[in-house]
Order: C-alpha cells, then sequence, then structure tokens
C-alpha cells in the first residue's frame, strides 16, 4: 500500500483495474452539484471513499479502506465498504430450517456463520454499468445452493448520490426457491477522515427504545431488551466511548458495540442514527426502511491494515451502522422475517447523508 496519497484525494483508478475471477474490476466515481465525491469498486460492491466537507470547508474522506482493489483482497476483515450477502450478520452454528428441510452453511465465524459465509457477497465482482454521473447500479447471481443458500438469486444494487450530499442505497432481489436473503452495507467511517485517529469521541444517537441482547457468540437471545438504564441507550446523544467500558455483561460479549438496534421508525423520511465527528463537525444521518441498525464499534481491528493514507486500522478508528434485519433471523420466528419467496420482490432503501452539525 502507499501512503503518498493526500487526505481528500481519491485512490488512482489503474489500482481497481484488474481481473478476478475471469471478471474486471473498475473503481467509479459518482459526483454531484456540490462537489461532493463516492468512489465505488465492483469487488464486493465496496464503498471506497467518501468526500464531504468538513466545518473548514475542506473535502474529507470520511471511509476507512484500501487504494487498491489488492489491498481489500489481501486483507485480514475482508469486509472493508462491502455489500453484504446473502445474509448479512450471524447465523447460529451455520444452520437454518425453511419449508421442513434444514440447510448447513460454512462456519466462518465459529461457531456461526457470518456475512455469508466463506465466500459472501464482499468478495464477489458485481456486473456494473454506471448509469451517470451520480448513480452506479451493480448486478450478482447467487446460484443455487451458492455457499449453502437454496435458489438462484438474482440481486441489484442502485448507488445513488443526491444533491442534498446523501449516498442513496437501493437494494432488490428476486429468487426461483424459497431463500432467505438480508443484504446489507459495511462500510467503516471515522467522520474525523479517514486516518482520523479513535472514533470514541463521536457523537451517537440511535432512535431505539430496544436491542437484542447476544450470547458470549455475538448470536441473539431471542428477545428484545430496553435501553434505558443500560450503556447502550444511545436515545439521546452521546458520546461513543463514554461507557463503551463499563462492567456489563453485554458489551463484554460484543467486546464492545457490536448490537442490533431495533429502530422505533424505520424511515426514509426522518433519521434512525446521527453521528457526529467531534474534529469535523461532520455530520451523517443515516435513514432507512430496515427494522434493525448493527452498530459495530471496530473491537476486532487490530492495526493489522494499511489503509488509505498510511493509517493502520487501529482499534476502535472505525465504526460501522449496518442497516438490515436482526441477526440469527431464521432461528427467530420472532423476529421479522427474511424470506424470499419466488415471485416476490426483495426491495428495501438505506441512505446515508451527510452535512455540517450545527
Amino acid at each position: 500500500m502507499t501512503d503518498t496519497l493526500a487526505q481528500g484525494a481519491l485512490p488512482p483508478k489503474a489500482n481497481f483495474e484488474k481481473t478476478i475471477d475471469g471478471k474486471k474490476t473498475d473503481l467509479y466515481i459518482l459526483k454531484n452539484a456540490k462537489g461532493m465525491e463516492v468512489a465505488i469498486t465492483n469487488f464486493g460492491g465496496r464503498v471506497v471513499s467518501i468526500l464531504v466537507p468538513d466545518k473548514n470547508g475542506r473535502l474529507t474522506d470520511v471511509v476507512e479502506g484500501f487504494d487498491s482493489v489488492k489491498g481489500y483482497q489481501d486483507a485480514p476483515g475482508p469486509y472493508y465498504g462491502a455489500l453484504i450477502g446473502r445474509y448479512g450478520n450471524r447465523i447460529a452454528k451455520g444452520k437454518f430450517t425453511l419449508e421442513g428441510k434444514e440447510y448447513s452453511l460454512y462456519i466462518n465465524n465459529a461457531p456461526n456463520t457470518l456475512h455469508g459465509g466463506k465466500v459472501g457477497f464482499d468478495s464477489k465482482v458485481w456486473d456494473a454499468k454506471q448509469i451517470d454521473s451520480a448513480t452506479l447500479e451493480l448486478n450478482y447471481l447467487s446460484k443455487d445452493m451458492e455457499e449453502g443458500y437454496p435458489g438462484n438469486l438474482k440481486a441489484t444494487v442502485i448507488y445513488t448520490l443526491t444533491n442534498d450530499n446523501g449516498l442513496k442505497i437501493d437494494y432488490t432481489a428476486t429468487t426461483d426457491k424459497t431463500t432467505i436473503v438480508n443484504l446489507t452495507n459495511h462500510t467503516y467511517f471515522n467522520l474525523n477522515g479517514a486516518n482520523g485517529g479513535t472514533i470514541l469521541d463521536h457523537k451517537v444517537q440511535i432512535f431505539a427504545d430496544e436491542y437484542t441482547p447476544i450470547d458470549p457468540t455475538s448470536i441473539p437471545k431471542g428477545k428484545n431488551d430496553p435501553v434505558k438504564g443500560t450503556p447502550f441507550d444511545f436515545t439521546q446523544p452521546a458520546v461513543i466511548g463514554s461507557k463503551i467500558e463499563d462492567k456489563n455483561e453485554q458489551l463484554t460479549n460484543g467486546k464492545g458495540y457490536d448490537h442490533n438496534f431495533v429502530l422505533n421508525k424505520p424511515s426514509l423520511d426522518s433519521p434512525v442514527a446521527i453521528v457526529v465527528g467531534d474534529k469535523s463537525n461532520i455530520e451523517m444521518q443515516i435513514f432507512t426502511q430496515e427494522p434493525g441498525l448493527q452498530f459495530y464499534t471496530g473491537n476486532f481491528m487490530n492495526g493489522q491494515n494499511t489503509m488509505k493514507y498510511g493509517a493502520k486500522d487501529n482499534h476502535r478508528t472505525a465504526f460501522a451502522m449496518e442497516t438490515e434485519h436482526f441477526p440469527d433471523s431464521p432461528n427467530e420466528p420472532k423476529f421479522p422475517s427474511v424470506v424470499l419467496k419466488p415471485g416476490q420482490v426483495y426491495k428495501t432503501t438505506t441512505e446515508y447523508k451527510f452535512s455540517v452539525a450545527k
């Protein structure tokens, strides 16, 4: 990796021009009228960079990632910026039953399956079509029994950069056999900028009165608990690091925050979560139609990778907010269903909108 890339500059396109599994990868640049830019590669549908102005008007890259496709290929911890599928988050013991038949998945996060399995959507080369300067369409056919999931699943993801500085992600999918699907995006953010140090001083608000507690293997216990009176209460803005080291069984189980929040009111009109960078004053609002938000505080980041701008992915130097259905939903009948049947269309939208906090 190179450390000569200047903060606020996009990686060279040539670094992403490669052939993987017989398919060509590239870097696609989206721009809007306000000068915001987003770089996305069709390798894993990954968001590589998001350039937004900070409180001083300086373009700042708020995405932790790599400056080449090789960086993403080689990284321990492969999910940086990626589209996740066929099932985002964990499935207990890599097993689920559908229409009376049990399916077994690859165990890649022992004893569970995480983010689709051994080779998830994050490692696939998607078919890309740049619709216009602000829109990228990605398509992928996940074949019947790929990674153990039934049905030929046709997935389409459209990234759109709006003129009010939002990155909108539209997901659709269809299947020819009953299956499960839970798509999301796993961008790692640091609103002080990539190479901006700890995210523990970022301020977070999540409009969720409940969350799903987990066991020591990060599988939900099948119930929702109130956040009130716990370190999981972000109903009012709170600094991430203020309670992350509290003595709390759930924080121990997740090694920090790595939990699904049950959103009070999923909406594309009002935010489900708001994050503000303490140094940059960059504010990110999240809008979604999904019932859950997985808030992850980079607990497993350990400085193994050299990222863009020469940064190391040190402990808790980025966070993720993955809009999705709940972890292990196929095995929890009380959770919102993730079943998709032939003739149905899986359709959901999430938007990350950026501004300078007032």
